[in-house]
């Protein structure tokens, strides 16, 4: 009984060990197949990888040398040393980049749009961070920013708060404050041009006028020119938005001294200096009155402006709750004094001279 059952065991082994044999040639060939198409010229395991080999190894005795495809023999050998002598394997290849330097390349890329990775890398030296500018390139394409932006676009985009951070000193803005005037005749609408310097905060309010056409508009153009000069204010860029009563005389009487900067439409925010003034002119004082006549109205803007520009306290972060006027100097000795002007709404304090 024995002897027949040993008989078809090897029968069946004689069958099937072609088939088991075509099956290993199968793999083998799939290997050298993958293996000439891998670009690098060694491949390295990792160590969950190698423990693996290493315990199917074990089941062929070690006596892998024909089948070991992957790394070569003398290294599978030094694998098993390494092993023997209780070495832990770490995983190869350089150690990952901290996440806040990751972090901290995106920060820049995304804070300035108009860097790209070399620059950034750069910055990082300074910085006392090493960092390697393929690394620099492969951490911005991850985040989805073009390492290069510059050659991303043909015009590299700026945003406009930066660019108005760039000019602050050598801008202005401008808009039209209105005010309900009633007359015996009825209630018109009086049209102030407006133009406040950036950099200083200093304001400039002309007449006002029912009719604000393109001949008023250009002569008052002027007579703001005229007021920055006496001022020593710088205007290269001028920024309006688009309503109609700026037309192409009026951008064109600012040449060549300013570049006239038209905002897009619904977008007040971009002309936030000069939407900003007009808010504080109209709840600090003119929401207080009620206008009979274009002279009353001049009268109140008139002492307002001149409260503002050199005796009221700004609060803006780059004038640190200081008047504007640079020749300003507090005084320590005297009386402190109050002057009121329109019924109380205005109203500062002041020493008098000893």
């Amino acid at each position: 009984m024995e002897s027949l059952l040993f008989a078809l065991l090897t029968l069946a082994a004689r069958w099937l060990e072609p088939r088991h044999n075509a099956q290993i040639q199968l793999l083998r060939e799939q290997i050298r197949i993958l293996r000439a198409r891998v670009d690098a010229e060694r491949i390295v395991p990792t160590p969950a990888e190698r423990a693996e080999l290493l315990r199917i190894g074990a089941l062929l005795d070690h006596e892998v040398a024909e089948l070991m495809h992957v790394v070569r023999p003398a290294t599978y050998r030094r694998w098993r040393r390494e092993q023997k002598s209780g070495h832990v394997p770490k995983k190869a290849g350089r150690p990952p980049t901290v996440q806040c330097v990751r972090d901290l390349v995106e920060r820049m890329a995304r804070e300035n749009l108009r860097w790209g990775y070399r620059r950034i890398v750069g910055e990082l030296r300074k910085l006392g961070i090493s960092l390697c500018a393929a690394t620099a390139r492969n951490f911005l394409h991850e985040a989805g920013i073009h390492p290069t932006p510059e050659k991303s676009r043909k015009t590299p985009s700026l945003p406009w708060k930066q660019f108005i951070e760039a000019n602050i000193d050598s801008m202005i803005a401008t808009d039209f404050l209105t005010k309900e005037v009633c007359t015996l005749t009825g209630r018109y609408t009086a049209y102030v041009l407006i133009i406040i310097h950036l950099g200083s905060r200093k304001a400039y309010a002309s007449p006002a006028t029912y009719s604000p056409h393109e001949g008023w508009v250009v002569q008052q153009g002027r007579n703001a020119r005229m007021w920055l000069e006496d001022e020593g204010l710088e205007a290269r860029f001028l920024v309006h938005d688009g309503d109609a009563k700026f037309s192409a005389h009026f951008r064109e009487s600012w040449k060549p001294d300013a570049r006239c900067l038209r905002t897009p439409p619904r977008s007040p925010m971009a002309n936030s200096y000069a939407e900003s003034f007009i808010g504080t002119l109209k709840h600090e004082c003119l929401n207080h009155f009620v206008c009979f006549s274009p002279r009353q109205l001049d009268r109140i803007v008139s002492l307002w402006m001149k409260h503002y520009n050199y005796v009221r306290p700004h609060q803006g972060k780059e004038i640190g709750n200081n008047v504007l006027d640079v020749n300003f100097q507090p005084q320590t000795a005297g009386e402190v004094r109050c002057k009121r002007q329109l019924g109380g709404i205005i109203t500062h304090y002041y020493r008098e001279a000893a």
